[in-house]
């Protein structure tokens, strides 16, 4: 009856079972008298099955009040992903708070994970029993070293140095000493800051045009972003589009106050570089007439080829016409038509025909004489380098004694 009324309504069996907590709250409360150990022993009496409250505002107090660490905590804060250039150095913080029931050696490794999961993890470094053990592999050798020089002391961070995008991946720091341990994953990522941009305008910089600015870094790890600042002539102008991935900023209807120096500035998480363009305003030109000059000089060209040509045509022909007319036997022109000969044409041969030496010549008959005409012999001698006819000793012909009359000879022309 008496703990019926302890207990107000609630049954017997569950008051029975919370008397000893009630009790045991009650003590706590009046052994540590801080507030918040009260309040909890004031909950458990009105529910007796949150008694597990004060037993834990207990630990705590004493935690606080003594301040010592239940197990080993890693205490280092910070990113969990690190990003790097190439060729600097990083800290891989892993400081740590050992429990005063952690006894024996310390032990702390570092690894390299595998981003395979059914590869082992790469043992890097460690610190065990006061000797440090360097693992390093080729890539990491005289790079890798503890921040401190004694990690047992509470750090166990590492420092690398010259980073290469080799070194891209997750790290484990692992402590142990005794029962106690800890562990911390970074991600390290080690890009390559941008490139010295390139700057340069698409198209002629004519007023009233489109005006394509573009800006390009050729090196650097990704993303790279791009954006246009004006350094002189006043801001950028109100109708320029920019597109950060890209790296081009299009200026519509181009026009002479939007001349001025602009720079464009490519950047990535690990740095940025920067290029300048001075952006010009030209007065577009008759495009008719230069279309219509174009066309004209073509004609003209096309018009002066064709006559060239037509004159090395020319040339060529009347060359190779000489040639062969040099080369080519031109025949006479045809003889006379053949006449019967005739006395007096044999005669007349004769007349005109150069003796030769040991022939004598005779006429044949006197019938070949022209009446009141003298007859001459057709024997010539040289003298002195001329031809000098010599008349003939006969005033008529006549047959030498002993001689044969001459007879015509088809062979010569004239009698023989």
């Amino acid at each position: 009856r008496e703990r019926e009324r302890e207990c107000g309504s609630v049954e017997y069996s569950t008051c029975h079972c919370s008397h000893s907590t009630v009790s045991c709250t009650a003590f706590l409360s009046g052994y540590f008298p801080w507030p918040f150990v009260r309040m909890a022993a004031a909950q458990d009496r009105r529910n007796p099955h949150l008694c597990f409250r004060t037993v834990l505002g207990v630990l705590f107090a004493v935690y606080l009040s003594t301040g010592v660490t239940v197990a080993m905590q890693i205490t280092s804060y910070g990113p969990q992903t690190i990003q790097k250039a190439q060729g600097e150095q990083v800290t891989l913080g892993c400081t740590y708070t050992p429990a005063a029931s952690d006894v024996g050696p310390m032990d702390i490794e570092w690894f390299s994970l595998s981003p395979d999961m059914t590869q082992k993890d790469t043992l890097i470094l460690s610190y065990i029993e006061g000797q440090n053990s360097n693992y390093t592999i080729p890539s990491l050798a005289n790079r890798l070293v503890f921040t401190a020089r004694d990690p047992s002391q509470g750090d166990a961070s590492i420092t690398l140095s010259n980073l290469g995008a080799s070194d891209t991946g997750t790290y484990q720091c692992k402590v142990k000493k005794g029962l106690g341990n800890d562990m911390r994953k970074i991600t390290l990522v080690v890009m390559a800051p941008p490139s010295v941009p390139k700057c340069w305008v698409e198209g002629k910089e004519e007023e009233g045009a489109p005006v394509s600015m573009r800006c390009k870094s050729y090196y650097g790890s990704t993303p790279l972003s791009y954006s246009w600042f004006r350094e002189s002539g006043g801001s950028i102008p109100p109708v320029a589009v920019q597109n950060p991935q890209t790296g081009e900023m299009l200026i519509k209807n181009h026009s002479q106050s939007y001349v001025g120096n602009y720079r464009c500035e490519a950047s990535n998480a690990v740095g940025k570089q920067q290029c300048i363009y001075t952006l010009r305003a030209y007065t577009p030109v008759n495009r008719a007439g230069m279309i219509a000059g174009a066309v004209i000089g073509a004609l003209l060209l096309l018009l002066l080829l064709l006559l060239l040509i037509w004159l090395l045509i020319c040339c060529c022909n009347k060359r190779r016409y000489q040639k062969e007319m040099a080369n080519e036997i031109r025949e006479d022109a045809p003889p006379p038509a053949s006449r019967p000969v005739t006395p007096n044409s044999s005669f007349r041969s004769v007349l005109g025909y150069r003796s030769h030496a040991g022939l004598n010549y005779n006429f044949v008959g006197g019938r070949h004489s022209r009446p009141g005409s003298s007859v001459r012999s057709s024997i010539y001698t040289e003298k002195k380098g001329q031809m000098a006819r010599q008349p003939s000793s006969y005033s008529q012909p006549s047959v030498v004694s002993g001689v044969p009359s001459a007879k015509y000879s088809s062979k010569y022309g004239y009698p023989v």
